[in-house]
């Protein structure tokens, strides 16, 4: 998300607070009390949303991607990386490379940039996004998943709250009109908080050093995640990705942070020692 404006207006606002309600509800409620098996299934409706969204986008601009293969390669990736880890998601990635490959080869009219952006799509949010599973299955994964989501929604909101009040100087105007440097600042800030605070809060067997270090990383990836698909939308000249939730626009406008956070945040945790 970015901090901009919402669209306007008490019902708009109505919406987006529902949204991100249920929103909540889901991903706070699969990693507290169904664990990963549940995660996994609201990561892969969130995932599927996102891809069919990215590849409607790819379309307008004259690509044809096989949305079957990608969609459902993204379908599996959060349950491979539940059955299988690391191993279950490079398995299935491995397997759509071969299928697109083949769908390449089977068909004449099919292009180069068709069977690019079929791989890329899913890779893009699914093989991503999965890496949200994969935190929930490490030692102490209730609270790094959470921290991780948490992490987040700080960013989002502080970012949104003084960029809109406050900023001033435009990090990116030709991508992102709106996003300000001052809202990054703010929203780093609460992202690092997050995690120094998972320090205190919770035995994770991670410095409080390195879960800051965490923090930056990931506030970095929201803010990259969030400009790649601001410049997707661009290019397509699209004001949002999709209308499936109200007062967000669709899957990619609200998790496009999430997407790049999830697996940097894995790896960061990874490297820290967590198992």
């Amino acid at each position: 998300m970015t901090d901009e404006t919402p669209h306007g207006g008490l019902r708009d606002l109505a919406a987006r607070i529902g949204t991100a309600l249920l929103v909540g509800v889901a991903f706070i409620g699969s990693i507290l009390v169904t664990g990963p098996a549940g995660l996994a299934v609201v990561v892969a409706v969130v995932a599927a949303g996102a891809a069919a969204e990215f590849y409607g986008i790819m379309r307008r601009e004259r690509r044809l991607p096989n949305e079957f293969f990608g969609l459902a390669a993204v379908a599996v990736m959060p349950f491979a990386s539940l059955w299988q880890g690391e191993h279950g998601l490079t398995a299935v990635v491995s397997a759509l490379i071969v299928a697109s490959l083949a769908w390449h080869l089977a068909f004449r009219q099919v292009r180069a940039s068709d069977t690019a952006v079929t791989v890329f799509g899913a890779v893009y949010v699914g093989f991503t996004l999965s890496h949200l599973v994969l935190i929930r299955q490490l030692d102490a994964g209730a609270e790094l998943a959470l921290a991780t989501v948490a992490s987040v929604w700080a960013n989002d909101t502080f970012a949104y709250l003084v960029g809109s009040s406050l900023g001033r100087h435009k990090m990116a105007p030709r991508i992102s009109p709106r996003k300000t440097w001052e809202g990054f600042a703010a929203g780093t800030i609460f992202t690092i908080a997050v995690w120094v605070a998972l320090a205190y809060l919770a035995d994770t067997g991670i410095t409080a050093w390195w879960l800051a270090l965490v923090g930056v990383a990931a506030s970095l990836a929201a803010v990259v995640g969030d400009l790649a698909e601001s410049r997707l939308k661009r290019e397509a000249s699209l004001k949002d990705s999709g209308t499936s939730l109200p007062g967000h626009g669709g899957f990619l406008d609200r998790f496009d942070s999430m997407v790049l956070v999830s697996i940097v945040t894995y790896y960061m945790l990874v490297f820290a020692g967590a198992r």
